[in-house]
């Protein structure tokens, strides 16, 4: 079995469009949840969401290639174009077939979708856009991303929720792990801010109507979010052989299924995938410094989440830094566990612990630290990223410093 290292990463979302941006941003604890600019609001109760800023289109994209691009895809290609130039991997001569791309999204061209029946059902119209297809279609943005790069070996789209971007992250790991494959560019894109998305998810009653404040007492709820984050994958030996630059070391990768409720979180099968993780990577609970959690704001899921990091790790939950970068740029749902990986990676090269934001007063059945509203030095050797999705889907990833 082949060590994996992390040799390039690339990041848009609504706390920055590059890493750089990204970095300023958690270090600062900058929640970047703020009213909805995109889209009209009249007619939605929830009029709040983390959007990526001063993104356009134009600067990235030519005019022939924006009509088959939805948002989705937009955003997944700039992250992947900051990643690959990172990683300074040339896949001409041969490399392209021995690498993977494996891409989270849990819903996809959800804009598209969103244009198209409103140009249907309101409009009138007699048929949508001749592109409406392969701008909606789950596996758009991984398509997209491999013919850019001409990544000619296993391409797929995992969905799976809002773990859908750590279980694309974990079956890269493994390929490059068992030597499938020699580099992964995997990752997660979403782009749900749409009047329908926002109607759907305000019937679930689960959504905040302020802001978003995991595991306080007067939590309200998630907030959505958009943006992509995608990580080159590469085996360690042959990184080092090229002189690359290492950003991280990929330690270990579990999953479990609760097998219950659609949408209610279950402890055990959290905690199952927290361990499997550990299992997988041979690693000790003591060693791990910080959880970037999943951390959604929810009535269910804090709590679950907390009793679940107790189970695992016993007393040495107690010394664990445990935050929610949900706070700051939303509930990206399939792309969310990419972001958040993306701020794990910054925290252990950084040094520092991203804060829990917006947090106010504690809630006594979330009784962890969860570095409240300010990042906080620490040289953290291993952390771990959760992500526990509605359908009962659990997926948990190492990185280590």
């Amino acid at each position: 079995m082949h060590r994996v290292v992390m040799t390039g990463f690339g990041i848009v979302s609504p706390l920055g469009n590059d890493a750089a941006e990204v970095a300023l941003s958690l270090r600062a604890g900058r929640s970047a949840i703020g009213p909805l600019t995109n889209i009209p609001t009249e007619g939605l109760s929830i009029k709040i969401g983390a959007e990526v800023k001063n993104f356009d289109s134009s600067a990235h994209f030519s005019d022939k290639q924006l009509p088959l691009l939805d948002r989705c895809a937009q955003l997944g290609l700039v992250a992947a174009r900051q990643a690959v130039k990172q990683s300074g991997l040339d896949f001409r001569g041969g490399l392209g077939a021995r690498t993977a791309t494996i891409i989270g999204s849990g819903v996809g061209g959800m804009n598209t979708l969103d244009d198209s029946f409103h140009r249907l059902y309101a409009e009138g119209a007699k048929r949508p856009h001749p592109f409406t297809v392969p701008r909606l279609m789950i596996s758009a943005a991984m398509s997209h991303i491999t013919m850019e790069h001409g990544l000619t070996g296993p391409s797929f789209t995992v969905a799976s929720a809002c773990a859908s971007a750590n279980h694309a992250m974990g079956v890269a790991y493994h390929m490059v792990r068992s030597g499938s494959v020699d580099v992964a560019v995997t990752g997660g894109a979403e782009a749900v801010l749409t009047h329908g998305a926002i109607k759907a998810w305000e019937a679930l009653r689960v959504m905040a109507p302020e802001t978003c404040r995991p595991f306080c007492r007067n939590r309200a709820g998630m907030v959505l979010g958009e943006g992509a984050a995608i990580f080159v994958f590469e085996e360690r030996e042959r990184a080092l052989a090229r002189g690359a630059t290492i950003l991280c070391e990929v330690a270990g990768f579990g999953m479990s299924s609760d097998a219950g409720d659609i949408v209610l979180p279950s402890q055990e099968g959290a905690a199952s995938a927290m361990r499997n993780c550990l299992a997988d990577g041979g690693i000790s609970p003591g060693d791990v410094g910080y959880i970037n959690a999943h951390g959604t704001g929810t009535a269910a899921n804090d709590v679950t989440e907390t009793r679940a990091i107790h189970a695992v790790f016993g007393a040495h939950a107690r010394e664990l830094a445990v935050s929610s970068t949900k706070s700051m740029h939303g509930h990206a749902l399939g792309a969310a566990a990419a972001l958040e990986l993306a701020a794990t990676v910054i925290a252990l090269r950084d040094g520092f612990i991203p804060p829990t934001a917006n947090f106010l007063e504690p809630d006594p059945e979330c009784d962890l630290d969860y570095v409240p509203n300010q990042a906080r030095p620490a040289a953290i050797k291993l952390a771990l990223s959760n992500s526990f999705a509605f359908g009962g889907h659990n997926a948990v990833i190492a990185v280590r410093r």
